[in-house]
């Protein structure tokens, strides 16, 4: 299986809290057409963290840019708004220490416009695994004395 390197999906959107739930399920179908099914729900639950923390500390209604860029070994969403204020990991716990649970790495960039908080997550392509050849044991005995052989 041979998968396109650098995969992309840039959407631009205002924030709401009607939102965010909409573009989990957008976010989620662009992964599972990626065949990253393992990583929708860790993915979709940082990323509401990332809306959430937009929608709540910038405000509603203000411009935002999530992209995500999967290059075959690493998947890296990205939020972008107009904010001003930088995000800060609170020794309480809150929405960056659940983005850092469930991430390889994260960080933050200030821009000309306001602030990118970005995460990572390693995510090799998925290799097909061919089926194995399976030969009908005789007995149960012959079970208990074979060991069990694996196509290379």
């Amino acid at each position: 299986m041979t998968v396109p390197l650098d995969r992309h999906y840039l959407v631009e959107l205002q924030v709401s809290a009607d939102r965010v739930s909409q573009l989990r399920r957008i976010v989620a179908a662009h992964l599972r057409h990626w065949s990253l099914e393992l990583h929708v729900e860790p993915v979709c639950r940082a990323m509401d963290e990332l809306l959430t923390n937009v929608h709540r500390h910038v405000g509603d209604d203000n411009e935002c840019v999530i992209e995500l860029r999967w290059t075959g070994r690493h998947l890296t969403v990205s939020v972008a708004d107009n904010g001003t204020g930088m995000p800060r990991l609170l020794a309480a716990g809150g929405g960056l220490s659940r983005v850092m649970a469930l991430s390889d790495s994260w960080g933050t960039c200030r821009t000309d416009d306001g602030k990118v908080v970005w995460f990572t997550r390693y995510a090799e392509a998925p290799r097909p695994t061919g089926l194995l050849p399976r030969v009908p044991l005789r007995d149960t005995s012959e079970a208990r004395t074979q060991p069990l052989v694996v196509a290379a």
